[in-house]
């Protein structure tokens, strides 16, 4: 009769992990788990490139160290990571009657986050991109969850002014789109992260086929800056645990903005084009 080896029980938590298995790590691993004890309010903040850096090792060593924890990948470290922290440093909540505050708190982290994206706003490197936007035969957009919807946003701004353009969520289409685009094509990946293997991977492929390459990310030290011709930088970034995206979509929505806007000077048949591209809709409104 067979039997099944019970398993050890393993904590729940990141950091109780890295402590718990602190003896059975290599120096390198080791290495990490200590720089990661040291700084974990700010490891959650970072991308896998950033902590890379800052640990002084290899990329793969961290990703080591998160299979030899048990997890699934980084991302999931870093989650379990967030809640560790967050339970040790619980944050203040608003209570339902705060409306008022509540307003007055968001706009203006809002508006801060406005001022900062426009601080990192290069007129050169924004015209560069609407030079090779306002030429391209075809331009291709990739994002996943939210960037995904600035994505398809930007494309059908885009499409309005007469450039063929089409947003991807999907990384499958994304990728047999990527490979099959006309030369002298445009590929846009947008991820606040910068670490978003499917948009990532896109924009790799892209550069792969000698397309110009574009990446919207809050990471300079990020692995989509890889793979772009051309990066544009946004001012914030979400946190693992929460679901409060408004600064990471204004920030995006900002910089595409003015992006949108060097491309219209860029085109002079743009006014006849959104007066045609607005008649066109015109029967499906009251």
């Amino acid at each position: 009769m067979s039997q099944v080896r019970a398993r050890t029980a393993v904590p729940a938590g990141a950091i109780s992990r890295l402590r718990t298995q602190a003896h059975s790590l290599s120096p390198s691993l080791q290495q990490v788990s200590n720089h990661i004890l040291r700084n974990a309010d700010t490891v959650i903040h970072q991308t896998i490139t950033e902590i890379a850096n800052s640990a002084g090792v290899g990329e793969a060593t961290i990703t080591r160290l998160c299979r030899k924890l048990d997890f699934a990948g980084f991302h999931a470290f870093k989650i379990a990571l967030a809640a560790d922290v967050a339970s040790r440093e619980p944050r203040p909540t608003d209570t339902p009657g705060d409306l008022a505050d509540q307003t007055a708190r968001v706009t203006s982290q809002v508006k801060q986050t406005l001022d900062d994206t426009a601080q990192l706003l290069d007129a050169a490197t924004i015209d560069r991109v609407a030079a090779a936007l306002t030429r391209a035969p075809r331009v291709d957009l990739a994002g996943q969850g939210n960037s995904g919807l600035i994505a398809q946003l930007f494309s059908h701004r885009l499409m309005r002014l007469g450039i063929t353009a089409v947003a991807y969520t999907d990384p499958h289409l994304a990728a047999v789109s990527a490979s099959t685009l006309p030369k002298g094509s445009v590929v846009i990946g947008l991820s606040s992260s910068g670490s978003t293997i499917d948009t990532v991977q896109h924009l790799r492929l892209a550069q792969s086929h000698g397309h110009y390459t574009v990446a919207v990310t809050h990471r300079a030290s990020s692995p989509i800056t890889r793979y772009a011709s051309t990066v544009l930088f946004t001012s914030t970034q979400e946190e693992p645990l929460t679901d409060a995206v408004l600064d990471t979509v204004s920030s995006q929505m900002l910089v595409l903005e003015m992006l949108y806007a060097a491309v219209l000077g860029r085109r002079p048949e743009a006014g006849a084009m959104l007066r045609v591209t607005a008649e066109s809709v015109v029967d499906k409104k009251y």
